[in-house]
């Protein structure tokens, strides 16, 4: 997703695609080990956090996005669908820079 995202605490940034943006603020960042920033979009005001964690084989990487309410059965949806493909796009792009 196209972005004007820093890794600055408290800045906003937004993430387009094709199918609309989505309104973001970094709420915590670790370096080298946690991101965590708000999703706000089509009514989901969720938390999304990137966390990393040495293995003994590399680095096991974990993405977590929490807020959905009862009602948000087909954000919930959404998202499931969504995220397995923007990792696969993110693997890809990882296996490049080995």
């Amino acid at each position: 997703m196209k972005s004007d995202f820093r890794p600055v605490l408290d800045h906003r940034f937004e993430l387009s695609a094709d199918w609309g943006a989505v309104d973001c603020r970094v709420l915590a960042i670790e370096p080298n080990r946690r991101l965590s920033y708000s999703w706000a979009a089509y009514g989901l005001e969720s938390v999304v956090t990137w966390t990393l964690t040495a293995t003994s084989r590399g680095t096991q990487l974990r993405m977590e996005q929490t807020g959905f309410r009862p009602d948000q059965q087909q954000v919930y949806q959404d998202a499931q669908y969504g995220w397995p493909g923007f990792s696969a796009k993110l693997e890809q792009l990882l296996a490049r820079l080995d």
